[in-house]
């Protein structure tokens, strides 16, 4: 069934694209669909393109694994129009023809300004596109069972068909078809979670109606008085041991230990057995004598019962009373040999790891749950200081034995900590913190709301989107919907993300799963339907980003190369051999940032987009002293130093292999750096180059 509603989606959107590409003839109206879309489904195909996956996976996500911080982004997703609307809709429409650089050319008609417009396109739509193909391997994994990658080559040749096929008709129509859906299927599913509200005991089936319980991770109590550690479970034994450093102070603030235990087994066929491994049943090859088997864990007689014993990790934890106890995590750990072994089995399809989260605690008002609740009482009843949410946290290390371990554990956390600023963006400063390190998390934080806001207006498929509607005026009414659709999406993730935490719908390994598991305690068709929605969300978002880029090298870049005129057929024949080239460069690096959370990828392309497009568009409009000369310096500066500093960040640094303390950009949001410095450039050289070149006054 879930299958079946998946492809049914897809099957749609393709038809939609197959039946609207006739109307994509000429360059007209492969480019800008001949000017002809009507603004409110202008409006709403904005909203589609722009409520990316980072908006439906990522800031849902970020909402589960880190409460109010997470919806920062939407704040800033949403503020960012109001630019697009005041400033950029109207003045863009009247400028331009068919791609950003006509609005930047029009005055001065300088090949320089088309390049260096052109370059900025292509490198800010692949910087977006990265997190768009992550997330389409990540709905496809668990909805057909396949490999990330495979998800990620799908959305790619789909989309290369629709945008090579259809140009910006197709486009535009896939668009304001996933917008219609995507709005429509938030509403029920924030509905469903309403209905729902909190329930402190009960948890949905984690996978819908293949009858999979949600796990409840045990206890156990331990003795540390005397020379080593006694647990208090029959046949256990700590074999290691593992404590997370404050970083400032170098006090342990979490204790993990490694169990040794024997877990009862159940032969099914000559050899092999089964044992209940965190709730999931994994099977066992026996080894022929009673020794470790080569993948970690051994068999043995425990109490006159054949046992399987394994080693998997607890956190220590204080009880009510004041006394000592362990909680069970959840574990990956790569031995030396190579073996995976999750929770201290084999890893396989049915041995993988458990979803997280939960609200083990809400204020006594309500007994142990709610029942159906309004939008505003469930946020106050996340926001009370008697609410404990179980947020996952991970730590990874390499054990004693030599293996890679990544503990999965949950922490309780306040509500009222929950949802308030501060967990993910950290601004208060810590005990022992530098007085630097507080100031460079507040900088962080400013940098990334920079980007945010002043991003929107100058992403390149949201650009070209002015171009396909038939005056100023309709650019204008466009935007408005475009805003009204989109800001009521935003007001619906806050509760499609304390849903998902209030569910235990959430992927230890990836935030980005957090919606669509949402839908799936809901049942597998909700889920079908939920999936099928952000994937053609992809299919919409990366629709335009290409077309943008096709339209960047076919129109821009072409001509000025060649150095002569270039064909209408010749454009559109590039353009489409352009959306098969940027299809298949984002299929490989979809599959090379698989694990970095979406909202967190698509924050980096805003900021190249607001380093390197809007310094030249809001000058060139309200400044009369720009020149030719000023806008190529800065949109040529916003790349390269945007770009540069993201290189150099923390989180690119970890990806190097390094320490993230030792990176040269001290932090990961470059936009308060690069957009002011694009700024100051197009200001600089705009004065200095006034007797050289005309300047938007002299024409």
């Amino acid at each position: 069934m879930a299958i079946a509603v998946f492809v049914v989606f897809v099957g749609l959107v393709l038809a939609v694209s197959s039946h609207t590409s006739r109307k994509a003839r000429g360059v007209g109206g492969y480019f800008v669909a001949n000017n002809s879309v009507h603004w409110g489904v202008n409006g709403i195909a904005f909203a589609g393109g722009y409520l990316s996956v980072a908006s439906f996976l990522g800031i849902c996500g970020l909402i589960a694994f880190y409460g109010y911080d997470g919806f920062l982004y939407s704040i800033g997703f949403l503020a960012g129009w109001i630019v697009a609307l005041f400033v950029i809709a109207e003045p863009m429409k009247r400028r331009g023809t068919f791609t950003f650089s006509d609005a930047l050319n029009k005055t001065f008609s300088r090949p320089g300004i088309q390049l260096a417009a052109g370059l900025s396109v292509l490198v800010v739509s692949l910087f977006y596109l990265v997190p768009q193909m992550v997330g389409a391997g990540v709905l496809v994994e668990p909805l057909l069972g396949i490999p990330h990658y495979w998800g990620v080559i799908i959305v790619g040749s789909v989309v290369i068909f629709i945008v090579a096929g259809g140009g910006m008709t197709s486009t535009t129509y896939v668009q304001f078809f996933n917008g219609g859906l995507l709005l429509t299927f938030a509403a029920v599913l924030t509905i469903a979670v309403l209905y729902r509200g909190v329930n402190t005991t009960d948890l949905p089936d984690e996978e819908g109606h293949a009858g999979l319980e949600s796990y409840r991770y045990e206890y156990a109590a331990i003795d540390k008085s005397g020379d080593s550690p006694r647990v208090d479970m029959a046949g256990a034994q700590v074999v290691d041991r593992y404590a997370v450093l404050d970083r400032y102070t170098g006090e342990e603030t979490t204790v993990f230990f490694k169990l040794s235990r024997p877990i009862e087994a159940t032969p099914v066929e000559d050899g092999t057995y089964v044992a209940s491994v965190k709730g999931r049943t994994p099977r066992f090859d026996v080894p022929a004598v009673e020794t470790p088997a080569a993948d970690g864990w051994a068999f043995e007689q425990f109490a006159g019962q054949p046992a399987i014993r394994i080693e998997d990790w607890w956190r220590l934890d204080t009880a009510p009373d004041g006394s000592h106890r362990l909680v069970e995590v959840q574990n990956r750990s790569v031995l030396p040999n190579g073996t995976v072994l999750v929770n201290g089995a084999p890893e396989s399809l049915v041995n993988r790891l458990r979803q997280m989260g939960a609200v083990s605690d809400i204020p006594e008002v309500y007994g142990d749950r709610t029942g159906p609740v309004g939008p505003i009482r469930l946020l106050s009843v996340f926001s009370d200081d008697d609410t404990v949410v179980q947020r996952p946290l991970n730590a990874t290390f390499t054990a004693a034995a030599g293996e890679s371990v990544v503990l999965h554990y949950e922490m309780p956390t306040a509500g009222s900590v929950f949802m308030r600023p501060g967990l993910m963006f950290p601004l208060e400063a810590r005990t022992g913190e530098p007085v630097m390190t507080t100031f460079l998390n507040r900088l962080n934080f400013i940098s990334l709301m920079l980007a945010l806001f002043f991003g929107t207006a100058a992403l390149p498929h949201i650009l070209i989107r002015y171009y396909t509607v038939p005056s100023a005026e309709a650019a204008r009414k466009s935007t408005i919907v475009a805003i009204a659709g989109i800001g009521l999406f935003y007001i619906l993730t806050m509760y499609l993300g304390v849903g998902a935490v209030a569910s235990g719908a959430l992927n230890p390994e990836t935030s980005n799963m957090s919606a669509p598991l949402l839908a799936r305690s809901f049942g597998e068709v909700l889920f079908a339907m939920i999936s099928g929605i952000a994937f053609t969300t992809v299919l919409a978002t990366v629709s335009g980003l290409i077309m943008a880029a096709s339209g960047a090298v076919a129109h821009d870049l072409m001509g000025n190369i060649l150095r002569r005129e270039v064909s209408d057929s010749a454009k559109v024949l590039a353009g489409r051999v352009v959306a098969v080239v940027v299809g298949l460069i984002g299929i490989v690096l979809g599959i090379a940032f698989r694990d970095m959370n979406v909202s967190f990828l698509v924050g980096w392309a805003f900021a190249v987009a607001a380093s390197a497009n809007l310094p030249s568009l809001l000058f060139l409009l309200f400044w009369k002293k720009t020149t030719a000369h000023g806008i190529i310096a800065s949109i040529l500066v916003g790349v390269v130093s945007s770009v540069t500093l993201i290189m150099l960040s923390p989180d690119m640094w970890v990806r190097y292999g390094f320490d993230a303390a030792s990176a040269p950009m001290p932090i990961n949001q470059p936009g308060i750096v690069s957009i002011p410095l694009s700024f100051a450039v197009l200001v600089v050289v705009s004065l200095a180059t006034q007797k050289k070149s005309e300047t938007v006054a002299d024409v």
